[in-house]
Protein backbone atom coordinates (compact mmCIF):
# COMPACT_ATOMS: atom_id res chain seq x y z
CA UNK A 1 0.00 0.00 0.00
CA UNK A 2 3.24 2.10 0.00
CA UNK A 3 2.77 4.96 -2.49
CA UNK A 4 5.22 4.93 -5.54
CA UNK A 5 5.40 8.88 -5.41
CA UNK A 6 6.58 9.25 -1.58
CA UNK A 7 10.22 9.54 -2.60
CA UNK A 8 9.24 12.26 -5.35
CA UNK A 9 9.43 15.55 -3.49
CA UNK A 10 8.83 17.34 -6.80
CA UNK A 11 5.53 15.72 -7.16
CA UNK A 12 4.53 16.06 -3.21
CA UNK A 13 5.59 19.34 -3.17
CA UNK A 14 3.04 20.09 -6.06
CA UNK A 15 0.65 18.52 -4.44
CA UNK A 16 1.01 20.25 -1.34
CA UNK A 17 1.29 23.64 -3.33
CA UNK A 18 -2.22 22.46 -5.28
CA UNK A 19 -4.04 21.16 -1.49
CA UNK A 20 -3.02 24.40 0.38
CA UNK A 21 -4.45 26.77 -2.58
CA UNK A 22 -7.59 24.71 -2.50
CA UNK A 23 -7.91 24.72 1.35
CA UNK A 24 -7.48 28.62 1.15
CA UNK A 25 -10.22 28.56 -1.71
CA UNK A 26 -12.89 26.46 0.44
CA UNK A 27 -12.27 28.42 3.63
CA UNK A 28 -12.70 31.85 1.61
CA UNK A 29 -15.96 30.24 0.02
CA UNK A 30 -17.00 29.15 3.29
CA UNK A 31 -19.76 31.50 5.26
CA UNK A 32 -18.33 32.82 8.72
CA UNK A 33 -21.11 31.62 10.48
CA UNK A 34 -21.57 28.47 9.21
CA UNK A 35 -22.41 26.21 12.20
CA UNK A 36 -24.09 23.12 10.35
CA UNK A 37 -26.26 22.14 6.80
CA UNK A 38 -29.82 21.51 6.11
CA UNK A 39 -28.34 17.88 6.28
CA UNK A 40 -27.18 16.35 9.56
CA UNK A 41 -26.05 12.58 10.02
CA UNK A 42 -26.32 10.94 12.97
CA UNK A 43 -24.76 7.53 14.10
CA UNK A 44 -27.67 5.19 14.97
CA UNK A 45 -25.91 1.82 14.92
CA UNK A 46 -25.87 0.36 18.20
CA UNK A 47 -29.83 1.46 19.16
CA UNK A 48 -30.59 0.32 15.79
CA UNK A 49 -29.57 -2.93 16.43
CA UNK A 50 -25.79 -3.36 14.70
CA UNK A 51 -23.78 -4.33 17.87
CA UNK A 52 -21.47 -6.69 16.98
CA UNK A 53 -17.72 -5.99 16.62
CA UNK A 54 -15.95 -6.48 13.23
CA UNK A 55 -12.38 -7.96 13.55
CA UNK A 56 -9.62 -7.42 10.87
CA UNK A 57 -5.88 -8.74 12.80
CA UNK A 58 -4.37 -6.95 15.35
CA UNK A 59 -4.95 -3.44 16.95
CA UNK A 60 -1.45 -2.21 18.42
CA UNK A 61 1.05 -3.53 15.56
CA UNK A 62 -0.15 -5.73 12.25
CA UNK A 63 2.74 -8.38 11.50
CA UNK A 64 1.06 -9.23 8.06
CA UNK A 65 -0.55 -7.24 5.32
CA UNK A 66 -3.98 -9.00 4.97
CA UNK A 67 -4.38 -7.88 8.63
CA UNK A 68 -4.76 -4.33 7.53
CA UNK A 69 -7.56 -4.45 4.26
CA UNK A 70 -10.46 -4.94 6.42
CA UNK A 71 -13.45 -6.07 4.79
CA UNK A 72 -17.37 -4.67 2.88
CA UNK A 73 -20.60 -4.57 3.77
CA UNK A 74 -23.58 -5.65 2.06
CA UNK A 75 -27.14 -3.94 1.33
CA UNK A 76 -30.06 -5.74 -0.33
CA UNK A 77 -33.35 -7.01 0.26
CA UNK A 78 -32.57 -11.04 0.79
CA UNK A 79 -35.87 -11.18 2.12
CA UNK A 80 -38.77 -9.54 -0.07
CA UNK A 81 -40.38 -7.35 2.08
CA UNK A 82 -39.39 -3.52 0.43
CA UNK A 83 -36.65 -3.26 3.39
CA UNK A 84 -33.03 -3.25 2.72
CA UNK A 85 -30.92 -5.63 4.95
CA UNK A 86 -27.22 -5.32 5.59
CA UNK A 87 -24.99 -8.38 5.36
CA UNK A 88 -21.53 -7.66 7.27
CA UNK A 89 -18.35 -9.13 6.34
CA UNK A 90 -16.10 -10.03 9.18
CA UNK A 91 -12.66 -11.22 9.94
CA UNK A 92 -10.13 -12.97 12.06
CA UNK A 93 -6.50 -12.35 13.64
CA UNK A 94 -3.49 -13.76 13.75
CA UNK A 95 -4.12 -15.68 17.18
CA UNK A 96 -6.91 -17.76 16.05
CA UNK A 97 -10.26 -17.98 18.28
CA UNK A 98 -11.65 -20.60 20.27
CA UNK A 99 -14.18 -22.38 17.77
CA UNK A 100 -17.02 -21.13 19.67
CA UNK A 101 -16.32 -17.80 20.16
CA UNK A 102 -14.81 -17.23 16.41
CA UNK A 103 -16.07 -13.83 14.61
CA UNK A 104 -18.91 -14.56 12.02
CA UNK A 105 -20.17 -12.57 9.08
CA UNK A 106 -23.64 -10.83 10.08
CA UNK A 107 -26.81 -11.03 8.21
CA UNK A 108 -29.57 -7.74 10.20
CA UNK A 109 -32.53 -7.92 9.32
CA UNK A 110 -34.28 -4.70 8.26
CA UNK A 111 -37.83 -4.63 10.99
CA UNK A 112 -39.41 -2.15 8.40
CA UNK A 113 -37.96 1.15 10.98
CA UNK A 114 -34.64 0.92 10.13
CA UNK A 115 -33.62 -0.74 13.16
CA UNK A 116 -32.42 -4.56 12.34
CA UNK A 117 -32.13 -7.98 13.67
CA UNK A 118 -29.37 -10.31 13.73
CA UNK A 119 -30.40 -13.36 11.82
CA UNK A 120 -26.87 -14.54 10.40
CA UNK A 121 -27.59 -18.02 12.57
CA UNK A 122 -31.53 -18.99 10.91
CA UNK A 123 -30.26 -17.74 7.66
CA UNK A 124 -27.40 -20.36 7.27
CA UNK A 125 -24.91 -17.60 6.90
CA UNK A 126 -22.40 -18.63 10.44
CA UNK A 127 -19.12 -18.29 8.82
CA UNK A 128 -15.77 -17.38 10.07
CA UNK A 129 -12.27 -16.52 8.85
CA UNK A 130 -10.36 -13.64 6.71
CA UNK A 131 -13.80 -12.50 5.13
CA UNK A 132 -12.85 -9.40 2.73
CA UNK A 133 -15.70 -8.32 0.01
CA UNK A 134 -19.03 -9.28 -1.24
CA UNK A 135 -21.28 -8.85 -4.17
CA UNK A 136 -24.94 -9.38 -4.69
CA UNK A 137 -26.38 -10.87 -7.54
CA UNK A 138 -29.15 -13.45 -8.36
CA UNK A 139 -26.80 -15.42 -10.49
CA UNK A 140 -29.97 -18.28 -11.38
CA UNK A 141 -32.90 -15.76 -11.92
CA UNK A 142 -35.17 -17.23 -9.13
CA UNK A 143 -36.34 -13.77 -7.80
CA UNK A 144 -33.82 -13.87 -5.20
CA UNK A 145 -30.43 -11.98 -4.59
CA UNK A 146 -27.64 -14.18 -4.36
CA UNK A 147 -24.44 -13.75 -2.15
CA UNK A 148 -20.92 -14.05 -3.03
CA UNK A 149 -18.43 -13.38 -0.44
CA UNK A 150 -14.21 -13.22 -0.73
CA UNK A 151 -11.31 -14.22 1.53
CA UNK A 152 -8.42 -14.54 2.68
CA UNK A 153 -6.89 -17.94 3.10
CA UNK A 154 -9.89 -20.14 2.24
CA UNK A 155 -12.22 -20.57 -0.93
CA UNK A 156 -14.66 -17.64 -1.80
CA UNK A 157 -18.16 -18.66 -0.83
CA UNK A 158 -21.62 -19.00 -3.11
CA UNK A 159 -24.44 -18.93 -1.09
CA UNK A 160 -27.95 -19.36 -2.77
CA UNK A 161 -31.18 -17.43 -1.59
CA UNK A 162 -34.05 -19.46 -1.39
CA UNK A 163 -36.54 -16.97 -0.68
CA UNK A 164 -37.51 -18.24 2.53
CA UNK A 165 -35.13 -16.43 4.45
CA UNK A 166 -32.00 -19.15 4.52
CA UNK A 167 -29.45 -19.36 2.43
CA UNK A 168 -27.39 -22.60 1.12
CA UNK A 169 -23.64 -22.72 0.52
CA UNK A 170 -22.87 -23.69 -3.16
CA UNK A 171 -19.98 -22.81 -3.84
CA UNK A 172 -18.81 -26.51 -4.96
CA UNK A 173 -22.11 -27.23 -6.75
CA UNK A 174 -21.35 -23.98 -8.75
CA UNK A 175 -18.03 -25.29 -9.50
CA UNK A 176 -16.38 -22.12 -7.81
CA UNK A 177 -14.71 -24.36 -4.61
CA UNK A 178 -11.80 -23.78 -6.21
CA UNK A 179 -11.45 -20.31 -7.20
CA UNK A 180 -8.53 -18.18 -5.43
CA UNK A 181 -8.13 -20.12 -2.16
CA UNK A 182 -5.36 -17.47 -1.26
CA UNK A 183 -6.77 -14.15 -1.59
CA UNK A 184 -9.44 -12.64 -3.68
CA UNK A 185 -10.76 -9.24 -2.83
CA UNK A 186 -13.38 -7.01 -4.62
CA UNK A 187 -16.14 -8.79 -6.53
CA UNK A 188 -19.05 -7.91 -9.20
CA UNK A 189 -21.64 -9.38 -10.68
CA UNK A 190 -22.18 -8.78 -14.38
CA UNK A 191 -24.22 -10.12 -17.82
CA UNK A 192 -20.65 -9.29 -19.78
CA UNK A 193 -22.39 -11.03 -22.71
CA UNK A 194 -26.27 -9.69 -22.13
CA UNK A 195 -27.39 -14.07 -22.46
CA UNK A 196 -29.74 -12.71 -19.54
CA UNK A 197 -27.64 -14.93 -16.80
CA UNK A 198 -25.17 -12.77 -14.03
CA UNK A 199 -21.42 -14.14 -14.25
CA UNK A 200 -18.67 -13.05 -11.35
CA UNK A 201 -15.84 -10.90 -12.39
CA UNK A 202 -13.24 -11.32 -8.70
CA UNK A 203 -10.25 -9.26 -8.29
CA UNK A 204 -7.49 -10.47 -6.39
CA UNK A 205 -4.69 -8.92 -4.46
CA UNK A 206 -1.78 -10.59 -3.63
CA UNK A 207 -0.34 -14.59 -4.08
CA UNK A 208 1.07 -14.65 -0.47
CA UNK A 209 2.97 -17.19 0.92
CA UNK A 210 3.40 -16.40 5.12
CA UNK A 211 6.75 -18.21 4.24
CA UNK A 212 8.53 -16.27 2.02
CA UNK A 213 6.85 -13.30 3.39
CA UNK A 214 9.67 -11.00 5.08
CA UNK A 215 8.80 -9.61 8.62
CA UNK A 216 7.97 -6.03 9.29
CA UNK A 217 11.35 -3.60 9.15
CA UNK A 218 12.89 -6.47 6.81
CA UNK A 219 13.44 -4.29 3.47
CA UNK A 220 11.87 -0.60 2.51
CA UNK A 221 8.88 -1.83 1.79
CA UNK A 222 8.50 -2.62 4.99
CA UNK A 223 9.08 0.38 6.26
CA UNK A 224 6.69 3.44 6.12
CA UNK A 225 8.30 7.02 7.33
CA UNK A 226 11.25 5.11 9.01
CA UNK A 227 8.72 2.89 11.12
CA UNK A 228 9.00 -0.76 10.67
CA UNK A 229 5.63 -1.78 9.18
CA UNK A 230 4.44 -5.25 7.43
CA UNK A 231 5.34 -5.84 3.82
CA UNK A 232 3.95 -5.08 0.88
CA UNK A 233 1.85 -4.71 -1.33
CA UNK A 234 4.76 -3.69 -3.35
CA UNK A 235 7.68 -6.52 -3.45
CA UNK A 236 5.06 -9.58 -3.09
CA UNK A 237 3.81 -11.49 -6.20
CA UNK A 238 0.32 -10.49 -7.82
CA UNK A 239 -2.88 -12.48 -7.63
CA UNK A 240 -4.94 -12.80 -10.56
CA UNK A 241 -7.96 -11.47 -11.71
CA UNK A 242 -10.57 -14.11 -12.76
CA UNK A 243 -13.83 -13.94 -14.66
CA UNK A 244 -16.40 -16.70 -14.25
CA UNK A 245 -19.56 -17.06 -16.73
CA UNK A 246 -22.63 -18.23 -16.09
CA UNK A 247 -23.49 -21.93 -17.40
CA UNK A 248 -27.60 -21.26 -16.85
CA UNK A 249 -27.34 -24.21 -14.98
CA UNK A 250 -26.30 -22.84 -11.48
CA UNK A 251 -22.76 -23.56 -11.87
CA UNK A 252 -19.95 -21.54 -13.56
CA UNK A 253 -17.27 -22.01 -16.38
CA UNK A 254 -13.76 -19.79 -15.67
CA UNK A 255 -13.28 -17.69 -18.73
CA UNK A 256 -10.41 -15.32 -17.85
CA UNK A 257 -7.90 -16.17 -20.45
CA UNK A 258 -10.11 -16.38 -22.93
CA UNK A 259 -12.08 -13.89 -22.58
CA UNK A 260 -8.71 -11.42 -21.96
CA UNK A 261 -9.23 -10.85 -18.49
CA UNK A 262 -5.35 -12.22 -17.71
CA UNK A 263 -3.71 -10.65 -20.47
CA UNK A 264 -2.78 -7.68 -18.83
CA UNK A 265 0.08 -6.11 -16.82
CA UNK A 266 0.09 -7.47 -12.70
CA UNK A 267 -2.25 -5.30 -10.72
CA UNK A 268 -2.95 -5.63 -7.01
CA UNK A 269 -6.68 -5.55 -7.54
CA UNK A 270 -8.91 -4.19 -4.63
CA UNK A 271 -12.54 -2.86 -5.27
CA UNK A 272 -13.99 -3.80 -8.50
CA UNK A 273 -17.54 -2.71 -10.71
CA UNK A 274 -19.35 -3.24 -14.00
CA UNK A 275 -20.46 0.16 -15.98
CA UNK A 276 -21.25 0.65 -19.41
CA UNK A 277 -18.69 3.91 -19.57
CA UNK A 278 -19.29 4.30 -23.54
CA UNK A 279 -23.34 4.36 -23.57
CA UNK A 280 -23.16 1.30 -25.65
CA UNK A 281 -25.27 -1.23 -23.76
CA UNK A 282 -22.19 -3.34 -22.95
CA UNK A 283 -20.78 -3.52 -19.49
CA UNK A 284 -17.27 -2.80 -19.01
CA UNK A 285 -15.18 -3.81 -16.13
CA UNK A 286 -12.92 -1.20 -14.01
CA UNK A 287 -10.58 -2.56 -11.28
CA UNK A 288 -8.70 -0.16 -8.76
CA UNK A 289 -5.08 -1.24 -8.23
CA UNK A 290 -2.92 -1.30 -5.09
CA UNK A 291 0.36 0.09 -6.26
CA UNK A 292 -0.19 -0.81 -9.64
CA UNK A 293 -1.65 0.74 -12.40
CA UNK A 294 -5.26 0.68 -11.96
CA UNK A 295 -7.45 -1.50 -14.91
CA UNK A 296 -10.42 -0.60 -17.39
CA UNK A 297 -11.29 -3.64 -19.20
CA UNK A 298 -13.30 -2.57 -22.35
CA UNK A 299 -15.65 -4.96 -23.09
CA UNK A 300 -15.78 -5.80 -27.15
CA UNK A 301 -18.93 -7.36 -27.32
CA UNK A 302 -17.79 -10.10 -28.42
CA UNK A 303 -17.40 -12.09 -25.23
CA UNK A 304 -14.26 -10.72 -24.80
CA UNK A 305 -12.19 -7.49 -23.47
CA UNK A 306 -9.41 -5.31 -24.18
CA UNK A 307 -7.58 -3.79 -21.23
CA UNK A 308 -7.36 0.23 -21.71
CA UNK A 309 -6.79 1.66 -18.61
CA UNK A 310 -3.73 3.69 -20.05
CA UNK A 311 -5.24 4.58 -23.28
CA UNK A 312 -8.28 5.78 -21.39
CA UNK A 313 -6.60 7.91 -18.93
CA UNK A 314 -7.94 5.78 -15.76
CA UNK A 315 -4.66 3.71 -14.69
CA UNK A 316 -2.79 6.42 -13.12
CA UNK A 317 -3.09 9.91 -11.68
CA UNK A 318 -2.84 12.96 -14.23
CA UNK A 319 1.30 12.89 -13.84
CA UNK A 320 1.56 9.78 -14.62
CA UNK A 321 1.93 8.04 -11.41
CA UNK A 322 0.51 4.84 -10.22
CA UNK A 323 -1.12 5.22 -7.13
CA UNK A 324 -2.69 2.93 -4.15
CA UNK A 325 -5.80 2.96 -5.30
CA UNK A 326 -8.39 1.43 -3.22
CA UNK A 327 -12.31 2.07 -3.57
CA UNK A 328 -14.26 3.09 -6.36
CA UNK A 329 -17.55 4.52 -7.34
CA UNK A 330 -19.47 5.09 -10.48
CA UNK A 331 -22.07 8.34 -11.58
CA UNK A 332 -22.95 11.44 -13.58
CA UNK A 333 -21.27 13.82 -11.19
CA UNK A 334 -21.70 16.76 -13.82
CA UNK A 335 -24.90 15.74 -15.17
CA UNK A 336 -23.84 15.11 -18.69
CA UNK A 337 -24.80 11.62 -19.34
CA UNK A 338 -21.63 9.94 -19.04
CA UNK A 339 -20.62 8.41 -15.90
CA UNK A 340 -17.58 8.81 -14.24
CA UNK A 341 -15.24 7.30 -11.71
CA UNK A 342 -14.32 8.16 -8.81
CA UNK A 343 -11.14 5.80 -6.95
CA UNK A 344 -9.78 6.61 -3.57
CA UNK A 345 -6.14 6.70 -2.55
CA UNK A 346 -3.55 6.11 0.16
CA UNK A 347 -2.19 9.27 2.25
CA UNK A 348 -0.33 11.64 1.09
CA UNK A 349 -2.38 11.57 -2.01
CA UNK A 350 -5.58 12.53 -3.35
CA UNK A 351 -8.77 11.06 -4.82
CA UNK A 352 -9.28 10.60 -8.68
CA UNK A 353 -12.16 12.06 -10.21
CA UNK A 354 -12.28 11.31 -13.88
CA UNK A 355 -14.39 12.64 -15.37
CA UNK A 356 -16.02 10.92 -18.95
CA UNK A 357 -15.06 12.53 -22.17
CA UNK A 358 -17.60 10.81 -24.14
CA UNK A 359 -15.15 9.40 -26.30
CA UNK A 360 -13.63 6.29 -24.25
CA UNK A 361 -11.24 8.45 -22.30
CA UNK A 362 -11.45 10.11 -19.16
CA UNK A 363 -10.01 13.44 -17.89
CA UNK A 364 -8.53 13.84 -14.25
CA UNK A 365 -10.39 16.78 -12.78
CA UNK A 366 -9.24 16.25 -9.26
CA UNK A 367 -8.18 19.53 -8.56
CA UNK A 368 -10.32 21.36 -10.57
CA UNK A 369 -13.33 20.23 -8.78
CA UNK A 370 -11.73 20.99 -5.80
CA UNK A 371 -11.20 17.50 -4.31
CA UNK A 372 -6.91 17.61 -4.35
CA UNK A 373 -6.98 18.94 -0.66
CA UNK A 374 -6.82 16.03 1.47
CA UNK A 375 -3.35 14.67 1.23
CA UNK A 376 -3.65 13.53 5.23
CA UNK A 377 -6.69 10.89 5.07
CA UNK A 378 -6.47 7.02 3.74
CA UNK A 379 -9.57 6.77 1.65
CA UNK A 380 -11.31 3.72 1.49
CA UNK A 381 -15.14 3.16 0.79
CA UNK A 382 -17.42 5.62 -0.29
CA UNK A 383 -18.17 7.29 -3.67
CA UNK A 384 -20.84 9.05 -5.17
CA UNK A 385 -24.58 9.69 -3.69
CA UNK A 386 -27.11 12.90 -3.36
CA UNK A 387 -27.39 13.35 -0.01
CA UNK A 388 -29.69 16.29 -0.47
CA UNK A 389 -32.03 15.59 -3.01
CA UNK A 390 -30.74 18.27 -4.78
CA UNK A 391 -30.58 16.09 -7.97
CA UNK A 392 -26.34 16.11 -8.28
CA UNK A 393 -24.27 13.29 -7.03
CA UNK A 394 -22.36 14.24 -3.65
CA UNK A 395 -19.52 12.83 -2.59
CA UNK A 396 -18.68 10.53 0.86
CA UNK A 397 -15.26 8.77 1.95
CA UNK A 398 -14.56 6.74 4.61
CA UNK A 399 -10.99 6.95 6.00
CA UNK A 400 -8.51 4.93 8.37
CA UNK A 401 -4.83 4.13 8.41
CA UNK A 402 -3.36 0.41 7.90
CA UNK A 403 -0.25 1.04 10.54
CA UNK A 404 -1.03 1.44 14.13
CA UNK A 405 2.62 1.25 14.76
CA UNK A 406 3.15 4.94 14.39
CA UNK A 407 0.48 6.56 16.63
CA UNK A 408 1.04 3.48 18.99
CA UNK A 409 4.40 4.80 19.28
CA UNK A 410 3.74 7.92 19.40
CA UNK A 411 5.59 9.06 16.22
CA UNK A 412 2.58 10.53 14.92
CA UNK A 413 -0.24 9.68 12.20
CA UNK A 414 -3.73 9.14 12.88
CA UNK A 415 -4.84 5.64 13.20
CA UNK A 416 -8.26 6.55 13.28
CA UNK A 417 -9.85 9.16 10.71
CA UNK A 418 -12.90 11.10 10.47
CA UNK A 419 -14.76 10.51 7.16
CA UNK A 420 -15.43 13.12 4.49
CA UNK A 421 -18.52 14.66 3.15
CA UNK A 422 -18.15 16.92 0.05
CA UNK A 423 -21.75 18.44 -1.69
CA UNK A 424 -21.26 18.95 -5.70
CA UNK A 425 -22.44 22.12 -6.18
CA UNK A 426 -23.73 21.57 -9.63
CA UNK A 427 -21.31 23.62 -11.55
CA UNK A 428 -18.33 20.66 -11.70
CA UNK A 429 -16.84 21.55 -8.23
CA UNK A 430 -17.29 20.33 -4.59
CA UNK A 431 -17.57 21.67 -1.13
CA UNK A 432 -16.46 19.74 2.05
CA UNK A 433 -19.45 20.41 4.19
CA UNK A 434 -17.91 17.43 6.73
CA UNK A 435 -17.79 19.51 9.90
CA UNK A 436 -21.46 21.41 9.34
CA UNK A 437 -23.00 17.83 8.66
CA UNK A 438 -23.60 16.22 11.99
CA UNK A 439 -21.91 14.74 14.65
CA UNK A 440 -22.00 11.67 12.85
CA UNK A 441 -19.34 12.80 10.77
CA UNK A 442 -16.92 13.68 13.59
CA UNK A 443 -16.35 9.78 14.46
CA UNK A 444 -12.88 8.65 14.05
CA UNK A 445 -12.50 4.95 13.29
CA UNK A 446 -10.67 3.07 10.86
CA UNK A 447 -13.35 2.88 8.02
CA UNK A 448 -13.40 0.12 5.07
CA UNK A 449 -16.36 -0.80 3.06
CA UNK A 450 -19.48 1.24 2.70
CA UNK A 451 -22.71 0.70 1.43
CA UNK A 452 -25.76 3.53 0.87
CA UNK A 453 -29.61 2.71 0.83
CA UNK A 454 -32.66 4.29 2.58
CA UNK A 455 -33.12 2.09 5.23
CA UNK A 456 -36.31 3.90 6.75
CA UNK A 457 -37.86 4.84 3.76
CA UNK A 458 -38.01 7.90 4.27
CA UNK A 459 -36.72 9.60 1.65
CA UNK A 460 -32.96 10.48 1.87
CA UNK A 461 -29.95 8.07 1.78
CA UNK A 462 -28.50 6.57 4.70
CA UNK A 463 -24.38 5.30 4.64
CA UNK A 464 -23.39 1.99 6.54
CA UNK A 465 -19.70 1.65 7.74
CA UNK A 466 -17.60 -1.36 7.95
CA UNK A 467 -15.27 -0.45 10.74
CA UNK A 468 -11.86 -2.28 11.39
CA UNK A 469 -11.63 -3.66 15.12
CA UNK A 470 -15.08 -1.80 15.80
CA UNK A 471 -18.69 -1.92 15.43
CA UNK A 472 -20.56 -1.02 12.37
CA UNK A 473 -21.22 2.44 11.84
CA UNK A 474 -24.78 3.60 10.80
CA UNK A 475 -25.07 7.05 9.76
CA UNK A 476 -28.84 8.01 9.52
CA UNK A 477 -29.72 10.88 7.14
CA UNK A 478 -31.46 13.59 8.79
CA UNK A 479 -32.94 16.39 6.40
CA UNK A 480 -31.97 15.00 3.06
CA UNK A 481 -35.85 14.92 2.33
CA UNK A 482 -36.35 18.73 2.81
CA UNK A 483 -36.34 18.09 -1.10
CA UNK A 484 -38.33 15.55 -2.98
CA UNK A 485 -37.49 12.34 -4.69
CA UNK A 486 -38.35 9.07 -6.78
CA UNK A 487 -37.05 5.59 -6.18
CA UNK A 488 -36.42 3.06 -8.90
CA UNK A 489 -36.25 -1.22 -8.07
CA UNK A 490 -36.11 -2.74 -11.25
CA UNK A 491 -37.06 -6.76 -12.16
CA UNK A 492 -36.16 -8.18 -15.11
CA UNK A 493 -37.66 -11.09 -17.62
CA UNK A 494 -35.37 -11.15 -20.36
CA UNK A 495 -32.98 -9.32 -18.80
CA UNK A 496 -31.28 -10.74 -15.46
CA UNK A 497 -33.47 -10.78 -12.92
CA UNK A 498 -31.80 -8.26 -10.51
CA UNK A 499 -31.80 -5.60 -14.08
CA UNK A 500 -27.95 -5.97 -13.32
CA UNK A 501 -26.40 -3.39 -15.83
CA UNK A 502 -30.15 -1.42 -16.70
CA UNK A 503 -29.82 1.88 -17.46
CA UNK A 504 -32.14 4.48 -15.85
CA UNK A 505 -32.85 7.96 -16.72
CA UNK A 506 -35.25 10.19 -14.82
CA UNK A 507 -36.54 13.36 -16.82
CA UNK A 508 -37.95 15.78 -14.38
CA UNK A 509 -38.68 19.82 -15.85
CA UNK A 510 -35.06 20.63 -17.36
CA UNK A 511 -32.84 18.14 -16.11
CA UNK A 512 -32.25 14.55 -16.67
CA UNK A 513 -30.26 12.46 -15.00
CA UNK A 514 -29.01 9.01 -15.57
CA UNK A 515 -27.92 5.82 -13.49
CA UNK A 516 -27.42 2.19 -13.59
CA UNK A 517 -28.52 -0.74 -11.45
CA UNK A 518 -24.47 -2.14 -10.23
CA UNK A 519 -22.60 -5.16 -8.64
CA UNK A 520 -20.01 -4.34 -6.63
CA UNK A 521 -17.81 -1.32 -5.73
CA UNK A 522 -17.02 0.83 -3.12
CA UNK A 523 -14.52 -0.57 -1.49
CA UNK A 524 -15.41 -4.58 -1.08
CA UNK A 525 -18.96 -3.52 -1.04
CA UNK A 526 -22.28 -3.16 -2.40
CA UNK A 527 -24.95 -0.88 -2.40
CA UNK A 528 -28.64 -1.19 -2.33
CA UNK A 529 -29.69 -1.95 -5.96
CA UNK A 530 -32.61 -0.09 -5.43
CA UNK A 531 -31.44 3.50 -7.44
CA UNK A 532 -32.33 6.82 -5.68
CA UNK A 533 -32.51 10.02 -7.63
CA UNK A 534 -32.95 13.21 -6.03
CA UNK A 535 -35.23 15.92 -7.88
CA UNK A 536 -35.18 19.13 -5.77
CA UNK A 537 -38.25 21.00 -5.37
CA UNK A 538 -40.19 19.47 -8.12
CA UNK A 539 -43.42 17.70 -7.61
CA UNK A 540 -43.73 14.90 -10.67
CA UNK A 541 -41.33 13.52 -12.63
CA UNK A 542 -41.92 14.05 -16.46
CA UNK A 543 -40.71 10.62 -17.46
CA UNK A 544 -38.77 7.41 -16.28
CA UNK A 545 -36.84 5.27 -18.93
CA UNK A 546 -35.52 1.88 -18.45
CA UNK A 547 -33.05 0.22 -20.67
CA UNK A 548 -32.48 -2.96 -20.02
CA UNK A 549 -29.66 -5.02 -21.06
CA UNK A 550 -32.05 -7.03 -23.16
CA UNK A 551 -32.25 -3.48 -25.71
CA UNK A 552 -36.03 -3.23 -24.66
CA UNK A 553 -37.05 -0.20 -23.25
CA UNK A 554 -39.83 0.51 -20.86
CA UNK A 555 -41.05 4.32 -20.20
CA UNK A 556 -43.29 5.52 -17.61
CA UNK A 557 -44.72 8.94 -17.60
CA UNK A 558 -46.09 11.90 -15.46
CA UNK A 559 -44.68 10.19 -11.83
CA UNK A 560 -45.67 11.61 -8.38
CA UNK A 561 -42.69 12.41 -6.29
CA UNK A 562 -41.38 10.92 -3.39
CA UNK A 563 -42.29 6.99 -4.19
CA UNK A 564 -40.36 4.02 -4.71
CA UNK A 565 -41.50 2.44 -8.77
CA UNK A 566 -41.24 -1.04 -8.97
CA UNK A 567 -40.72 -1.98 -12.87
CA UNK A 568 -41.01 -5.15 -14.56
CA UNK A 569 -38.98 -5.78 -17.56
CA UNK A 570 -41.92 -5.38 -20.61
CA UNK A 571 -44.86 -4.86 -18.63
CA UNK A 572 -43.26 -1.23 -16.87
CA UNK A 573 -44.39 -0.08 -13.22
CA UNK A 574 -46.43 -2.65 -11.11
CA UNK A 575 -47.02 -0.47 -8.53
CA UNK A 576 -45.14 2.21 -6.38
CA UNK A 577 -44.94 3.05 -2.63
CA UNK A 578 -44.82 6.25 -1.02
CA UNK A 579 -41.96 7.08 1.27
CA UNK A 580 -42.44 7.74 4.38
CA UNK A 581 -41.21 11.58 4.55
CA UNK A 582 -40.63 12.09 8.18
CA UNK A 583 -38.65 15.79 7.86
CA UNK A 584 -40.92 18.21 10.32
CA UNK A 585 -39.61 21.02 8.35
CA UNK A 586 -40.90 19.63 4.92
CA UNK A 587 -43.70 21.00 2.76
CA UNK A 588 -45.58 17.85 2.11
CA UNK A 589 -47.87 19.33 -0.21
CA UNK A 590 -47.50 17.34 -3.95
Amino acid sequence: MHLSFNNNSFRFMAALLASLFTSAWLSLSQPANSTSSAVQFVDVAQPAGLRDRVVNGGEKTKKYVFESTGSGVAVFDYDGDDHPDIFVVNGSCLEGFPSDQAPTNHLYRNNGDATFVDVTAKAGLIHSGWGQGVCVGDYDNDGNSDLFVTYYGSSNLLYHNDGQGHFSNVTLKAGLDNILRNWSTGCAFVDYDKDGFLDLFVAGYVDLDLAKTPLPGANSHCRWKGVPVFCGPRGLPAAKNHLYHNNRNGAFTEVSLKAGIQMTSDCYGLSAIGSDFQNRGWPDLYVACDSTPSLLYHNNGNGTFRETGIESGVAFNQDGFTQAGMGVSVGDYDGDGWLDILKTNFEDDVPDLYRNSGNGTFTFETYDAKLGFQLRYLSWGGGFFDFDNDGWCDIFIANGHVYPEPETQGLGGRYRQRNLLFRNLGNGTFDDVTKLSGPGLELERSGRGVAFADFDGDGDIDIVINNQNDLPTLLKNEGGNRKNCIQVKLRGTRSNRDGIGARVSVLAGDRKQIDEVRSGGSYLSQNDLCLHFGIGDMKRVDEVEVRWPSGAVDRIKDVLANQRLFVEEGRGLLRAIRLALTSPSRNHSQ
